[in-house]
């Protein structure tokens, strides 16, 4: 229940925000993804701080597969403060099929899909010509994350990602890092040095 409480709670709050954009400078998603290269696991290095993931302490990733039909399933994992892994499982369809950079994502039951707002913007912002990183973001700029392939990204790649995410309107110093590499121990967690 919790989760589905969640679920809403972000779509509200990013529809919310989709309205609140007049004042900045309009979005751009990247030219093109290769759905096929962008499937699979990704870590999540850092992110806006948000309600739906104030419970995850680390080694948050987000990994995505096809749906038989045709859309994407998105499952996000994370450790919480107790030392359990929770999981979240969603949807994505292409909201753009020219270029496949915007996405709506959607947590909610899949019996309400057909009701606009439990959908999500999810556009890809910024991607590495290797895949090897990607920067997530939507037009309210409420909602940030860089995701790479690997559960750490050296700090020069990192600040140009922020720095390119700045020339979008989006806010670096609202950007905190996701600890990688956290481990779990009875009744809680232990960060990994």
């Amino acid at each position: 229940m919790k989760q589905l409480f969640l679920g809403f709670l972000f779509v509200f709050v990013v529809a919310g925000g989709a309205f609140a954009q007049g004042s900045q400078p309009k979005l751009e998603a990247v030219p093109k993804v290769e759905l096929d290269r962008y499937l699979g696991k990704w870590y999540e290095i850092a992110k806006y701080p948000n309600k739906f993931q104030k419970q995850c302490v680390g080694n948050t990733t987000a990994t995505y597969s096809r749906k038989q039909n045709g859309r994407l399933e998105v499952l996000n994992e994370c450790l919480k403060k107790d030392g359990t892994m929770e999981a979240a499982k969603g949807e994505a369809k292409i909201a753009d099929k020219q270029t496949n950079s915007k996405l709506k994502v959607r947590f909610a039951p899949g019996f309400i899909s057909f009701l606009p707002f439990v959908w999500a913007n999810y556009w890809v912002i910024d991607l590495a010509p290797d895949y090897s990183y990607a920067v997530i973001g939507e037009p309210g700029r409420d909602y940030f994350w860089i995701l790479a392939r690997e559960p750490e990204m050296d700090d020069a790649t990192y600040q140009q990602i922020l720095r390119k995410a700045e020339s979008m309107g989006f806010n670096p110093g609202r950007v905190e890092k996701t600890p990688q590499g956290v481990e779990a121990i009875r009744g809680g967690v232990l960060n990994r040095s």
